[in-house]
């Protein structure tokens, strides 16, 4: 039989549901007027039994902090925001997704090899000091923060395909001074020495052309980092490993995220859109009528060693950011 208050499967012969308490039965019959209990000189002879307890209230449905590791079976203590916790235990990961917490499929990581703070440092000076005017900024500069980071990442597999029409200025040019000098000479033989009764057919100097590209896009899995977003930058993906807690370098601050799958996929479409269109731009001048197709897949969650580099440069902000596995810079406001 089914408890009809919590749905707890019971016994046939049970009379109160072991689950919630609820009575299941019909309540016995009272005793008949002078009904004895017990037996004589026992405690309480003659004396009717105590009512029965009220039953329990039903339990509440498990809140997040009550959450589980899937694969250790730790408890997870999730900061109020949390879409993306990682174990601290042994590394299993879960999102809260539409449908409720849920296993990361795959969750891997990128380990840092640039530990020294002094040898990031002279990537970033060689990356300020670049250009003639530049060549002391960094030494006029204070560095007021630094720190590595493991920051997780969701790596949405992306297809584009752009269509647009462009303004081939090339052939509208040539089409001008050829139709001039064909003027003028027909105008020269005519005796005119002009050629403005020369009538011919305008060029059409638009032309079109498509664009295509794949992507590993990286999104920021933390809201409030949008100074980790990357705008046209992919990470090198081939030295990737499984997530694992004892893989971590010790001291190595690993952060949880709070973007979704599906958020970061509808923020991959629109970076992979605009990227698509820069690129269009920086091909052709006087681009039109753009539209760009983007197909996405399944997201990976990866955590990136990134160092984080704030300076004031005679109280101008610069931030830096540098890619602890590939010793690149992968972000900068200078």
């Amino acid at each position: 039989m089914q408890c009809p208050r919590c749905g707890t499967h019971l016994p046939d012969t049970a009379r109160f549901c072991y689950g919630c308490g609820a009575q299941l039965g019909p309540a016995p019959p009272p005793p008949p007027p002078g009904a004895s209990y017990g037996y004589p000189g026992a405690p309480g002879y003659g004396a009717p039994p105590p009512p029965p307890p009220p039953p329990a209230p039903a339990a509440a449905p498990t809140a997040p902090k009550d959450l589980k590791c899937p694969s250790c079976g730790a408890p997870l203590q999730p900061e109020f925001g949390d879409a993306v916790i990682t174990c601290a235990y042994c590394g299993g990961t879960v999102s809260l997704a539409g449908t409720g917490w849920k296993s990361v499929n795959r969750h891997t990581m990128l380990l840092p090899q640039l530990n020294d703070a002094t040898a990031m440092l002279k990537i970033v000076q060689s990356v300020m000091n670049t250009g003639i005017f530049h060549g002391s900024r960094f030494e006029d500069s204070k560095v007021t923060e630094q720190k590595l980071q493991l920051v997780p990442y969701w790596i949405v597999p992306s297809s584009a395909t752009t269509n647009y029409t462009y303004q081939d200025m090339v052939t509208a040019g040539a089409a001008s001074v050829g139709t001039a000098a064909i003027g003028s000479l027909v105008g020269n033989l005519f005796g005119g020495g002009g050629s403005s009764f020369v009538s011919t057919p305008a060029v059409n100097s638009m032309r079109q052309d498509q664009i295509t590209g794949s992507y590993q896009f990286p999104i920021v899995a933390v809201k409030g980092y949008a100074q980790y977003q990357p705008k046209n930058y992919q990470f090198k993906l081939d030295s990737r490993q499984l997530y694992k807690k004892d893989a971590v370098p010790g001291g190595l601050s690993v952060l949880n995220g709070d973007l979704a799958e599906d958020s970061a996929q509808q923020a991959a479409r629109a970076y992979v859109t605009q990227l698509q269109a820069d690129l269009a731009h920086k091909k052709h001048r006087m681009v039109s009528a753009l539209q760009t197709q983007v197909e996405v897949g399944d997201p990976e969650l990866v955590h990136v060693p990134i160092w984080y580099v704030a300076m004031d440069h005679k109280g101008q902000p610069i931030v830096v950011l540098v890619d602890a596995n590939s010793s690149r810079v992968m972000l900068s406001n200078l």
